[in-house]
């Protein structure tokens, strides 16, 4: 017997009612993605007439298909409208909102297509990286010059520290089981550590920030990237979406590749009139320390989606964020507890060698 799907009706039923002006053939709606929220993602396809582009202004065809969202409350229909409009603004190759329903938690986009990054990118083969790297690091920049402040929610000092301490609670306490004497002295050594990382993450010029600048989220088209799943930009740290980008959850590169792309993007932002630091060395230090801001909210997040939201497929990646913030605790002499922990965590041998 198929489970019924109370959201999915109403979905239909709303879209029903934009069949006609709209062209919409709802007997086409096919699910393509659920995402580590609650949104889920619906392809159907259009008559030809109606069929529009990617966004106001593209140079694309016109798609045949369109894209539904059903993001239930309290997901950000409302944002993400609010973004899409900032980011189009920007130049930024973003979905057009055909339609919406604030209170219901529905929106009809148009189709950027079914080719992201991460289906495309190769680690073995850099070279054929590089571009779209390049294309979206060139973005970035473009989204990073409309910024304003006081436009969007502070990527504040409550903020950071509410993501980082989603490792001990989470990651710590309900994965690997550390009882209460034994997660008393893990935060012990953790505050400190957290507190460096958001003074770090805060003393950097603070613009637009998308939070989920990542391989999964840019969609390969004309013009390139196409970007997704921004509805959580803040005003924050500017090295925080160039980290998410190069470091990412799903896919990891040769430094030397990361490096490349680094400095490429510090060159295009002084270019381009950004308040980057001066010096690319204090540069790298601020975004390896946001990388680890955000490996480690992110180990503590996967290990929720795990054992709260009963969603396990997370757990196979986090080896790449230990590895990651090992990575970098190990290269700073002030984060070296951290680095103590994470061997202790993982039964790893130490092998500390400090760049700073």
């Amino acid at each position: 017997m198929v489970a019924s799907d109370p959201r999915l009706d109403q979905l239909r039923a709303w879209l029903a009612g934009l069949a006609t002006p709209r062209g919409l053939q709802i007997s086409t709606l096919t699910p393509v993605s659920a995402d580590a929220s609650a949104r889920r993602y619906f392809r159907l396809s259009v008559d030809a007439p109606h069929a529009a582009p990617a966004r106001a202004g593209s140079a694309g065809a016109p798609a045949s298909t369109v894209i539904a969202v059903d993001a239930p409350p309290p997901e950000k229909c409302r944002e993400f409208v609010q973004i899409a409009g900032l980011l189009a603004e920007a130049g930024v190759h973003v979905p057009n909102v055909l339609a919406y329903d604030f209170e219901h938690g529905f929106m009809l986009e148009s189709d950027l297509g079914g080719t992201a990054y991460i289906d495309v990118l190769d680690p073995a083969r850099p070279a054929q990286a590089l571009p779209l790297m390049r294309d979206a690091l060139r973005a970035l920049v473009q989204w990073q010059r409309a910024s304003k402040p006081g436009v969007l929610p502070a990527f504040d000092d409550a903020f950071l520290q509410r993501e980082m301490n989603l490792f001990p609670e989470w990651y710590l306490e309900r994965h690997l089981g550390h009882d209460a004497a034994r997660l008393a002295q893990d935060r012990a050594t953790l505050a400190p550590i957290f507190r460096l990382l958001a003074d770090s993450a805060l003393a950097q010029p603070q613009i637009y920030m998308l939070r989920d600048f990542m391989p999964r989220n840019l969609m390969v088209g004309e013009p390139n990237p196409g970007v997704i799943d921004f509805q959580d930009a803040v005003e924050g740290p500017i090295t925080y979406d160039v980290a998410s980008l190069l470091r990412d959850a799903f896919i990891s590169w040769d430094e030397e590749f990361e490096l490349d792309c680094f400095v490429w993007y510090w060159e295009q932002a002084k270019k381009a009139g950004l308040p980057v630091r001066e010096d690319f060395g204090e540069f790298y230090r601020e975004l390896e320390w946001m990388g680890l801001q955000r490996h480690l909210k992110i180990l503590g997040l996967f290990a929720r989606l795990t054992y709260r939201d009963h969603k396990p497929r997370y757990l196979a990646d986090i080896p790449r964020f230990i590895a990651y913030a090992r990575k970098v605790a190990v290269r700073y002499r002030p984060l070296a507890p951290l680095a103590r922990l994470l061997d202790e965590i993982e039964g790893t041998s130490a092998q500390v060698g400090y760049t700073f």
